[in-house]
């Protein structure tokens, strides 16, 4: 299953015209593997991924998650799409401060309804493909800005979603650990078969994306195959 974006225009109002930050717009992101998107702040690098998340919709063109075409759903019906088929990692982690790493995790099941018994067994499972692990029990104070990540991470994978988008990632880190959460993001696109997208103004450590495009003025590249 893959995430297909055709033709994607979005403008919004800008005085007496419209202001164009996505312009015509289409990206195909298959699953298991990663793309890339590259540019400096402003460029419409958010709103992609705001639009490829179904949390805007654009003036024109189509999104296409899992098969599922998203044009004439309903907002119960995106709502449930975004549940059950995206996963969202934020530019920051905005972790609940009062619960510890694995109940940030286990709250995003128990709103699907799944059981508690359930619902801590699979966030214990992702916490360990995290490296986190023996961190399950502590709350945010407690953990590094790597670590909070990885848990931000771990909770967007919490539900299974067959795309995964991921805004700015290092922008809070240093280097070294900034280079260890794309490691991770691209191990984890392998092992979930997710179609990853992920936007970033940092070009350093893309060694291991399948797909890299640049956005500028609101137009992307065309995709280069880079694996």
């Amino acid at each position: 299953m893959s995430l297909e974006l055709h033709d994607i225009t979005l403008s919004y109002p800008d005085g007496d015209a419209r202001l164009t930050v996505l312009d015509r717009v289409t990206l195909t992101v298959p699953a298991g593997s990663l793309t890339a998107v590259v540019g400096p702040s402003g460029s419409g690098k958010s709103s992609l991924l705001a639009v490829a998340a179904t949390l805007i919709t654009p003036d024109a063109g189509t999104v296409t998650v899992a098969g599922t075409r998203t044009t004439g759903l309903s907002r119960g019906e995106l709502t449930q799409l975004r549940r059950h088929r995206i996963g969202i990692v934020f530019q920051q982690p905005n972790l609940l401060p009062s619960l510890t790493a694995a109940e940030q995790l286990q709250v995003m099941a128990q709103l699907d309804g799944r059981s508690p018994a359930r619902a801590r067994g699979r966030a214990l499972e992702l916490l360990d493909a995290v490296g986190l692990a023996a961190q399950a029990g502590r709350r945010p104070h407690q953990l590094s800005g790597g670590q909070r990540q990885r848990v931000n991470i771990a909770r967007a994978l919490m539900n299974d979603p067959t795309v995964l988008l991921v805004d700015e990632p290092t922008s809070a880190l240093d280097h070294e650990r900034g280079a260890a959460v794309l490691d991770l993001i691209t191990r984890l696109t392998r092992e979930q078969g997710t179609a990853t997208v992920l936007v970033t103004h940092d070009p350093s450590h893309l060694t291991g994306v399948d797909q890299l495009a640049e956005m500028r003025d609101g137009r992307l590249t065309v995709p280069v195959r880079v694996r």
